[in-house]
């Protein structure tokens, strides 16, 4: 089912985000789409925060990092951007799929196929027409 909802700013951004973190369960693979400056790790962010119970919570973006993990009252959550993965086989060194019960939250998931197919829900984020605001959509497999 696929759900589609305007968010025309940062704060309803954040406010999907912690709608979209009530519906996880340990074990859930978010997959996040969108082109560059979609939103995605800012929806990451919002969700990871609510999670933690904490909308303080420093979540920086990994990029860099590529896995940044977080211990959340209701499971382990692993925040991945796969942008920079010189090849999909570098996936299995990650761990994303190591723990059964951990929720992974996957920007580019389309860079390694095996997390793109092992993906429960899917939020994909666009820039509407005009620039302003996005567009989310989230699709539970």
């Amino acid at each position: 089912m696929l759900n589609e909802t305007f968010l025309p700013d940062d704060d309803a951004t954040a406010a999907f985000g912690a709608t979209l973190a009530a519906t996880l369960q340990p074990g859930d693979i978010v997959r996040l789409e969108g082109d560059l400056g979609a939103g995605k790790t800012a929806l990451a962010r919002a969700v990871i925060r609510a999670l933690a119970g904490d909308t303080a919570l420093e979540v920086p973006s990994p990029t860099f990092a590529i896995v940044q993990p977080y211990d959340t009252p209701l499971a382990p959550v692993l925040h991945a951007d796969l942008y920079r993965l010189a090849d999909a086989s570098e996936v299995v060194e990650l761990g994303l799929l190591d723990d059964p019960e951990a929720i992974v939250l996957v920007e580019w998931a389309e860079r390694a196929p095996e997390i793109a197919t092992a993906a429960s829900v899917v939020v994909t984020l666009a820039i509407p027409p005009g620039g302003n605001g996005r567009m989310a959509g989230v699709t539970r497999r």
